[in-house]
């Protein structure tokens, strides 16, 4: 049977291109479990992927999309039958090997999830692997002694996937949240979400010589590293933890050991692709609860494959404002 999907190539000088193919069955790599797509999204990883460079990719041609939430067709595993409701997210799925911008995906049992009872498969890809890095990041901050009451906490890259997110779930559980945010058009979307106070971020961004500051934050959910997050691992407050998400300002770290020594802070690094499944029905559970879906609702930016090679350039020029959902048969 033939399917629609993106598929990205690559021709002899090494330029790629992506466009809407008809495939076959046949051509799916081989894997435990075959799914019916239903809905996608839309990560940095995926901007790399489809954009001209090909970022991620080593093996052409291929099909990006690191998250897929559908229906199993066949499955060769005991733990999923046909008509089951399933997650992907991570694994490398949309990089090594062929994922979900495509209303067919074959892969391995081991990098499925149940779809979380209480939700959609679309609500599912409007979480996606933003909402997982989001949540497993506040579960960080928590397990190392954060709590409503303790100071605000700050949110960097707050308009995007998981700022977006991470704004919304910890004013549901009661903290006091500062969304920072280089769009000054987000604020009323961000205060919406949650925030209760907006930062822009040209505030952190300036370079400082001091290893402290004052102490303002009680935690931060960071998806800038660079200059940034070494700024503000000066201002925690004394035990606090920043839970490393990104590296959008940069994968360098212009850090002294000061803050940690002198204040005992924390750097968390949260990494949401090779997570145990353990963890990442935790992370689900916890998202079914603490995450208002009628928040989650008011991030959604509809999309189809046929839009995907323009958000891909978006969200690399963080042009993208929360959760990109792509209907993949529309």
């Amino acid at each position: 049977m033939s399917f629609q999907a993106l598929l990205v190539t690559r021709d002899d000088d090494g330029k790629t291109s992506a466009a809407i193919e008809q495939l076959e069955d046949a051509q799916l790599p081989e894997g435990d479990v075959t799914v019916a797509v239903e809905y996608s999204t839309v990560n940095y990883k995926d901007g790399l992927c489809v954009g001209p460079g090909g970022g991620l990719v080593r093996n052409y041609p291929h099909v990006p999309g690191i998250d897929f939430a559908g229906t199993v067709e066949t499955s060769t595993d005991p733990r999923y039958k046909a008509g089951d409701k399933v997650v992907l997210t991570g694994w490398r799925v949309g990089e090594a090997w062929w994922g979900g911008y495509s209303q067919k995906a074959s892969v391995k049992a081991d990098w499925l999830v149940p779809l979380p009872d209480g939700l959609t498969t679309r609500q599912a890809m409007a979480i996606g692997t933003a909402g997982i890095a989001a949540m497993l990041a506040v579960m960080a901050l928590e397990t190392h002694g954060l709590k409503p009451g303790t100071g605000p906490v700050l949110v960097t890259g707050a308009a995007g996937g998981v700022g977006s997110i991470a704004t919304a779930v910890l004013h549901t559980l009661g903290y006091e949240v500062a969304a920072v945010t280089g769009r000054p058009e987000s604020a009323d979307y961000l205060k919406n979400l949650g925030a209760a106070t907006v930062v822009a971020r040209e505030e952190l961004q300036e370079t400082v010589k001091r290893p402290l500051e004052a102490e303002a934050w009680a935690g931060c959910i960071d998806v800038a590293g660079g200059p940034m997050l070494a700024r503000i691992l000066g201002q925690l407050k004394y035990g606090a933890s920043a839970a490393a998400v990104g590296l959008a300002g940069g994968a360098s770290l212009p850090a002294t050991v000061i803050p940690f020594l002198l204040r005992g802070v924390n750097l968390l690094g949260i990494d949401s692709v090779m997570q145990p499944y353990e963890n990442r029905l935790q992370a689900w559970k916890r998202l079914s609860t603490d995450l208002p879906m009628d928040k989650l609702e008011a991030m959604i930016q509809p999309a189809t494959l046929s839009d995907l090679p323009a958000l891909g350039e978006q969200i690399l020029k963080g042009q993208v404002k929360g959760r990109v959902v792509v209907d993949v048969n529309s």
